[in-house]
């Protein structure tokens, strides 16, 4: 078990856990985690996962030794021994098949210099075969703003949303899943007046702060999404002024909502057409009406098609480029924005410049001396889908894909199919019992370095403590790797890294390391400036327009459609969750206060069933089965039922379809016909 080292100064850092980043330290006399003050959570406020951030660090089943595949499972092996055996297995593969023969996962739960560095080795290996769980969560939503307006993050920060007269949260549930921007921003502006319309098929602690719920059915937020529109133009509550001066198209899109009937809108929805027109009344007769969206709206395969809606009602009311609006997506991880800021996407380079553009290509190759390939890889899914094919060999830091990835129960054979895979994790996880080589990795207080938050904050990661055992910081490891595997020189100063990361990455071209350490910077920050932009899209959007297009959406149904009794499976998160659980489940701390997993379903759905609240229920799709106890409750809406998708005793995945958004490549893990009986 690894010591917290009470000497070091500072001793705070950057919550593990969800993207707000509050800042915390080590409590010596609970022995956890306590917050203090800093650049987003001022008053010093943590919620439970960040309070119980230690209880991973200090682990008794840390991994401390590299472990290597044997005839009757693993052994333990030096640091040279495993790097040798990748060096000759990896480069075996690249030599028969090929470099895009390899797949890297790279991490959310990792810091911009390691995440950086992995892409970099992917790219100098001479594949763009990388990606991060950002695909898994918000890929559709980043895929739409970029396409119309630029940028694909937060629009405004989370300190100047408390200035809006109305919030519209479609697909989030910010009280449980980022509570501390739900209580020190949001909450306080709702109790000062401001109106929350929530957007959501269940009712949760979001919701128990709401003036207006929709309950919307899973698949449908296009049509109340295009309802309200209606309504906004019937009403005669669109910004004329913003609509000449900063869109094109809106004749068009006028005559498209002209056969839109909002009745029927609602009705498709799931939702009474009375809340929707309040809805869209509220929406829009306030001055500053800011739109939060999660995963809700984004894990569809019409995804993308759902944020662009939600970008049609900012646009027809004005709601970009001013404080208190925009359309803000919540990260789920503490890191994944800056996980594909630097790079780590499979068609882009650091700074989201297409690896098919030939002018970032050149620009990239004067710092490294090489230039990327030109060719877009695989995303996640698409490499797991290609395992035993297209991609022989994988390289795996910090992500548990063969829990996280829908269709469990094929992704598991696809692990089987792999020719050689290694993994750097801090436990043995569903993942590494595939693994050929499992190399021990650092936990958050064990390194340093930057991540960037929600609203696009780069903060410092300082390191409060040595990794246990033989185990070595991410950055270390990606270094040696990239050594091994490319043959060049890599850096492991985080320092370091961050400086040639803002030489390549225009939207960090104007931080340094010691300023990020003062307080944290905001992108973009342009070479030459003091700070970063507060709010995106003023006068010009992110890409240089002054106007953004009005663009018809139609609506698109879900892959597969329930059918006989069939329900619909949708999944989240609460407060005591965490990603794929492999963290959360081995804190003793958020263990005594999670409840035992359960399946929501609505008193009618149960009785037509025969399902008692408690009792045992199977939950079935086309993938596969699973148990878990029910939670009968009206919470939900009628015909659908909610499972959380964080605990291995529930692998909820197992059932989840890998149909994909057919832009952004992003799993419909929000909508799956499932049967349910008791068990």
């Amino acid at each position: 078990m690894s010591e917290i080292d009470r000497t070091v100064e500072p001793n705070d850092s950057v919550c593990p856990f969800c993207g707000v980043g509050c800042s915390l330290s080590y409590a010596e006399r609970t022995g956890g985690a306590t917050g203090t003050s800093g650049p987003v959570n001022a008053d010093g406020e943590i919620c439970p996962k960040g309070a119980a951030a230690f209880d991973v660090v200090t682990r008794e089943d840390r991994l401390t030794r590299p472990l290597v595949r044997a005839d009757d499972g693993f052994v333990a092996a030096s640091w040279s021994e495993a790097l040798d055996r990748i060096e000759a297995r990896i480069g075996e593969i690249v030599a028969e098949h090929g470099p895009d023969a390899v797949g890297v996962f790279a991490s959310s739960n990792c810091t911009n210099e390691e995440n950086y560095t992995l892409q970099k080795l992917a790219r100098l290996l001479g594949t763009n075969n990388v990606d991060n769980c950002a695909r898994l969560c918000h890929s559709s939503t980043v895929a739409a703003m970029q396409d119309r307006l630029g940028a694909g993050a937060m629009t405004n920060t989370l300190s100047d949303l408390g200035e809006a007269d109305a919030f519209l949260v479609t697909g989030a549930n910010p009280a449980e899943q980022h509570p501390v921007a739900f209580r020190s921003y949001l909450l306080p502006a709702i109790r000062n007046g401001t109106t929350l319309i929530h957007v959501d098929p269940r009712a949760n602690d979001t919701t128990a702060a709401a003036d207006i719920h929709l309950p919307v059915r899973p698949g449908h937020d296009i049509p109340l999404l295009n309802g309200m529109a209606a309504v906004l133009v019937e009403e005669g509550l669109v910004d004329e002024a913003f609509l000449d001066r900063r869109t094109e198209g809106y004749a068009a899109f006028r005559a498209s909502l002209a056969d839109v009937d909002v009745a029927e809108q609602a009705a498709l929805a799931g939702v009474d057409e009375n809340d929707l027109r309040a809805a869209a009344v509220a929406y829009g007769e306030a001055d500053r009406a800011a739109a939060i969206t999660g995963m809700g709206m984004s894990q569809h395969r019409c995804g993308t098609d759902n944020v662009h809606a939600l970008l049609n009602l900012a646009l027809l009311t004005g709601n970009l480029g001013r404080r208190g609006t925009g359309v803000n997506p919540l990260r789920g991880q503490n890191n994944v924005q800056g996980a594909s800021d630097v790079g780590a996407l499979p068609s882009v380079l650091p700074g989201y410049r297409d690896v098919d553009d030939p002018a970032a290509r050149a620009a990239i190759a004067e710092e490294w001396g090489i230039e990327p390939p030109a060719d877009p890889g695989l995303t996640e899914v698409e490499m797991t889908h290609a395992f035993g094919g297209r991609i022989r060999a994988a390289v795996v830091l910090g992500e548990n894909p063969a829990v996280t990835e829908p269709d469990g129960t094929n992704i598991a054979a696809q692990f089987e199919e792999l020719d050689f895979l290694v993994t750097v994790d801090l436990f043995e996880t569903e993942t590494t019992q595939y693994a050929d080589v499992i190399l021990p990795g650092s936990a958050w207080a064990e390194k340093a370095g930057t991540v960037t938050n929600t609203d696009r904050q780069v903060l410092r990661m300082r390191q409060l403590t040595e990794p246990p055992g033989e185990a070595r910081r991410d950055l270390d490891i990606v270094a040696n790797l990239g050594e091994r595997l490319a043959d060049r020189e890599f850096s492991s100063d985080p320092a370091a890294v961050f400086e040639e990361l803002t030489r390549v990455s225009p939207i960090y071209a104007g931080m340094t390391y010691d300023d990020v350490d003062d307080g944290g910077q905001r992108w973009p920050s342009p070479a030459g400036a003091d700070s970063g932009a507060e709010i995106l899209h003023r006068d010009r959007f992110a890409n240089g327009d002054r106007t953004a297009p009005l663009v018809p959406v139609d609506h698109i149904p879900p892959a597969d459609d329930p059918t006989g009794d069939e329900l619909v499976l949708t999944t989240g998160r609460i407060i005591t969750h965490f990603n794929s659980g492999a963290l959360t489940r081995r804190s003793e701390t958020l263990t005594r206060m999670t409840s035992e997993d359960a399946l929501q379903i609505h008193p009618d759905d149960a009785a037509a069933r025969g399902i008692d609240d408690g009792g045992a229920v199977r939950v079935a799709s086309d993938q596969g089965a699973i148990t878990a106890p029910a939670d009968v409750t009206p919470s939900v809406r009628r015909g659908t039922v909610f499972l959380t998708f964080h605990f291995a005793e529930s692998p909820v995945n197992r059932v989840t379809a890998d149909a994909l958004n057919p832009t952004a490549k992003i799993p419909e893990y929000k909508h799956t016909p499932v049967t349910v009986e008791p068990a």
